[in-house]
């Protein structure tokens, strides 16, 4: 069913469920003073005992995937037998458990050769930048993403010869004495292996043990990360508490914590370094921070899809309207990389087919519970800015509409489409004028740098055919090397970036705490580059079989588990199972 919405409100959804009672003050103190008893001790661990620790982490938490997974089920109302069900393995214990293996992987070959391994090759770009192919690094990357290549580009100032000095710094004085550090985890509520891979980064690259603070979404999985974390917890290398804004302002500023990671909102930042209302505006317009911690944060992104025109057939266009929809319509649209704006070519004659594929995926696609707090009034500050926008599906009581705002004005950059992230169930489309496809690009570019807020992460849609035309591949290469984004990806969601795990996950490097967008410092990054700026992903214009992110992916349930148990155990003998599924996908 397609429909203008009105500017009304939309149905309310239902209220989050209650979290966990908060950690009273005392036992807030007593985990703190708990965690420094035990962070030089974490500091100066072996690493034979790290290796051993994360074998008992990866054991631990494929332990509890099962009950992760229902939890998380049952918690956003997806129906276990439903399409969306293979998205929280996926997102969830699949994603952890690679972290794990490839940390484990690089801890190996700090033990036994100093440095992580860079599998691809390390190249210098004609400007003097410093490219190092990550990804594929093993059979089975191969095998599960087919034709896929990853590569971290470096910050300014990194050589080649320097490389390996900026991997693993942590372990780079092994002589020295171990000081540690108590750092405070703030965890998400949007998707569930981000709190795990966020402490998971502080502990093993950065050496911390960690004070982890449920989000309050999510405080029914506090307790399987405790149990999946115990081999850590019962050494008092990590610890677990609960409460909303309250105990997280008293913990942000407590004098055992030294330093602070944040997975949330740049307003949520704001309020931690800056201070809440009028004296934290006052503060941050004076540049003067009332938190002076190091902090950490992965935040949103108004993330751009640019489609770069081309000779596409009718099942191109379906494909790639799957491939977007998917981008939009994944945990409901609570992702901070979720498509936000796709960006098309005004003069480009397959841009109405693209959109109508589009409005007829979007059709065909069950609406979700809005599940994560402050959904409806985001979706109505957008439909009361745009009353024209198109609604898709019948909206459960507890759930919102699919809304698209096709046609957006390039030229109103103050639109809040461009410059608020909307995290719920609804995107926009926009057109650039341009004489050819290669002048498309380099607008689409410097829109998306310009205008379009936040750094994390941008996708670039382009068929093959178009590259033979010398001026668009030049083009091309201009854009991924300017596009000011964590991570650029071609023809894969960028959201791929996170979960390879190998390549470093956060906001492009640069900001500032008065200005922090996407936000500063990068997490998962198994190699453990210090000086990352980078990821760039390569992928076909169509993958075979189908991603099993696709909305459209008939067997994802069971394949997202299975690739789950790969993580935890690798072997050959898993392989026909996984792959009978994939091609039936």
């Amino acid at each position: 069913m397609t429909s203008a919405v009105q500017s009304g409100k939309p149905a309310s959804p239902t209220a989050v469920v209650a979290g966990a009672e908060p950690t009273p003050r005392p036992a807030l103190d007593a985990a703190i003073a708990d965690l420094a008893s035990h962070r030089d001790e974490w500091a100066a661990l072996p690493l034979d005992e790290r290796i051993a620790l994360l074998d008992e982490l990866i054991e631990g938490y494929n332990a509890v995937a099962d009950r992760w997974v229902e939890a998380s089920r049952r918690f956003e109302g997806i129906e276990a037998d439903g399409p969306f069900v293979g998205e929280e393995w996926l997102a969830g214990p699949y994603v952890v458990l690679r972290n794990m293996r490839l940390l484990r992987q690089s801890l190996a070959e700090i033990r036994d050769g100093g440095t992580p391994v860079i599998p691809g090759p390390v190249t210098t770009r004609d400007d003097g930048q410093v490219v190092a192919q990550v990804f594929p690094a093993s059979v089975w990357d191969r095998l599960f993403f087919p034709n896929v290549t990853a590569a971290v580009w470096m910050q300014p100032g990194v050589t080649a010869q320097g490389l390996a000095a900026t991997q693993a710094v942590a372990y780079r004085d092994a002589g020295a004495p171990a000081v540690g550090r108590v750092a405070l985890v703030l965890g998400a509520g949007n998707v569930t292996s981000i709190g795990p891979m966020d402490t998971l980064y502080k502990l093993f690259a950065e050496k911390q043990v960690v004070l982890y603070k449920s989000h309050p979404v999510q405080d029914h999985l506090g307790p399987l990360f405790e149990e999946a974390f115990a081999a850590l917890v019962a050494r008092g290398f990590v610890r677990v508490v609960y409460g909303g804004a309250d105990v997280g302002a008293y913990l942000v500023e407590h004098e055992g914590v030294d330093e602070v990671h944040i997975t949330g909102s740049d307003k949520t930042y704001e309020a931690i370094v800056f201070g809440p209302g009028e004296e934290g505006a006052a503060r941050k317009a004076r540049r003067a921070p009332k938190l002076t911690k190091r902090v950490t944060a992965e935040l949103g992104n108004v993330s751009p899809v640019i489609v770069v025109p081309g000779p596409w057939s009718p099942s191109d266009v379906d494909y790639q309207a799957e491939n977007v929809v998917s981008m939009l319509t994944n945990n409901a649209g609570f992702n901070c990389n979720a498509a936000r704006v796709v960006v098309t070519h005004r003069e480009w004659g397959l841009r109405p087919v693209l959109l109508a594929g589009l409005r007829k995926v979007l059709a065909a696609t069950p609406t979700r519970r809005a599940y994560y707090p402050g959904a409806e009034e985001r979706m109505h500050r957008f439909l009361a800015a745009h009353p024209t926008a198109e609604s898709y599906g019948e909206a459960a009581p507890d759930g919102l509409p699919w809304a698209f705002l096709p046609d957006l004005n390039p030229k109103h950059e103050d639109d809040v489409a461009f410059r608020t992230e909307a995290f719920c169930s609804l995107f926009g489309e926009t057109a650039l004028a341009a004489p050819s496809a290669a002048t498309f690009v380099d607008r689409a570019v410097e829109f998306a740098n310009g205008v379009l807020w936040g750094t994390l992460n941008v996708t670039l849609i382009v068929h093959p055919e178009s590259l033979e035309d010398p001026e668009t591949a030049a083009a091309m290469e201009r854009a991924v090397a300017d596009l000011r984004y964590g991570t650029v990806s071609i023809n894969h969601w960028a959201a791929v970036g996170y979960g390879l795990s190998v390549t470093p996950w956060g906001a492009y490097p640069g900001h500032e705490p008065e200005d922090v967008q996407s936000g500063i410092g990068v997490v998962h990054n198994s190699l453990l580059f210090d000086r990352p700026e980078k990821a760039v992903l390569h992928s076909p214009f169509r993958a075979f079989p189908k991603p099993p992110w696709f909305v459209t992916h008939r067997t994802v349930g069971g394949l997202a588990h299975d690739l789950s148990e790969f993580e935890a155990d690798p072997g050959w003998s898993r392989l026909p199972g996984i792959f009978w599924k994939a091609l039936r996908g």
